[in-house]
């Protein structure tokens, strides 16, 4: 099975929610689509999966109600569904930063092509920053870059206060994963006074996408919102596998920690692991490969 996996938003003022969320939602069942939508006031935000046939009308629906293609559109493609079901949901906002002053359409750093990209950051008047949140930065990052260490999007704003100075970081470059961190990140960086504020169009995956590994700054892998847990060059299936209990993304070396367990826990969640979660997701796990096993034969 070869499958189309869509990642698309847009930054743009939209009412009667409800009633687009149904209209969403109807026609993502009608086309046997998989994944999630996000809708606010201030735009939309999904990663769906699905036939090359499907996902085409999807977007140009969202087209027709937002222009959707005037944001951002990546395709890539999956060998098994990386998603389990269909969710179209409302939310405050489609990116969560909970900061008035960012708001992407009223202003945004420049936008840098993935083929400038190299150029820029080896400015070294350009600080290098990495909005992800560690969970990501742990499976790859860019050469140089900075990570602020932090386990949500909302705690950006606390990094900026506490070690980012306008005076004395006037040249910041951002990247995130497709690139809708980074249009918050920059909107809240000039309200906050930084002068040349730029970020990646396109956010990591399309960097993968366009530039060829021997020319490529990016160390390691991207990690992914989806089943495929991380992508390569060329945004080929990656190494890294995902703790069923937590989510954490686990390299070889946690798969060999006397903490992992398939199923149940892994060097980070092992010490919050009960008697009785852990029986319960030993069922859950013997469960799920009865029914695998079942699939298979």
């Amino acid at each position: 099975m070869k499958l189309d996996v869509v990642a698309f938003y847009r930054f743009v003022a939209l009412d009667d929610l409800p009633s687009l969320r149904d209209r969403l939602l109807s026609l993502c069942r009608e086309h046997g689509l998989r994944g999630t939508i996000l809708i606010a006031s201030e735009g939309v935000n999904g990663t769906v999966a699905g036939p090359d046939a499907a996902t085409a009308v999807l977007i140009e629906t969202l087209d027709e109600i937002c222009g959707v293609r005037l944001g951002e559109v990546k395709h890539s493609r999956a060998q098994a569904w990386p998603f389990a079901r269909m969710k179209v949901r409302i939310r405050p906002e489609i990116i969560t930063m909970r900061a008035s002053e960012a708001d992407p359409t009223r202003q945004v750093g420049t936008y840098v092509a993935p083929k400038d990209w190299n150029a820029l950051v080896a400015d070294p008047d350009v600080l290098l920053i990495d909005t992800r949140n560690r969970y990501e930065t742990k499976v790859g990052t860019f050469e140089g870059a900075r990570d602020p260490g932090i386990d949500s999007f909302t705690e950006f704003k606390a990094y900026v206060e506490r070690e980012l100075d306008p005076a004395e970081n006037p040249k910041v470059a951002m990247f995130c994963t497709g690139g809708i961190r980074c249009e918050k990140a920059s909107s809240y960086m000039l309200a906050k006074g930084f002068e040349e504020v730029y970020h990646l169009k396109g956010g990591i995956l399309q960097y993968l996408e366009e530039i060829d590994a021997d020319t490529s700054r990016w160390q390691g892998e991207c990690y992914v919102f989806d089943d495929r847990v991380a992508v390569g060059h060329g945004l080929a299936p990656g190494s890294w596998t995902a703790c069923f209990a937590c989510g954490e993304p686990l390299s070889e070396a946690d798969l060999a920690s006397t903490d992992f367990e398939p199923g149940v826990s892994c060097p980070r969640c092992v010490g919050d692991l009960t008697e009785d979660k852990a029986r319960d997701l030993r069922a859950r796990h013997a469960q799920l490969t009865s029914l695998d096993r079942r699939r298979v034969g």
